[in-house]
């Protein structure tokens, strides 16, 4: 049964609406964290989808810098 989601905060859903930019991110440890940024979120979904365990963050970045975990993919 997949996990619940909680509905998008407003702080979320700005940062989705003005996203520059998308970053996507596994692991927990700085040594082995991977990190790579998207033009666009589908570009995001599918690096994420490479790994089939849907633990890769997915965060809207906005041109002034604030970021907002909006998925796990």
């Amino acid at each position: 049964m997949p996990a619940k989601t909680a509905p998008m905060t407003g702080f979320e859903a700005n940062c989705l609406a003005a996203a520059d930019h998308f970053i996507a991110c596994r692991g927990s440890k700085s040594a082995t964290r991977i990190r790579a940024r998207f033009d666009r979120i589908d570009q995001a979904e599918a690096f994420a989808a490479t790994f089939g365990d849907s633990r890769t963050m997915i965060y809207a970045v906005t041109a002034e810098g604030r970021s907002a975990h909006i998925k796990n993919a």
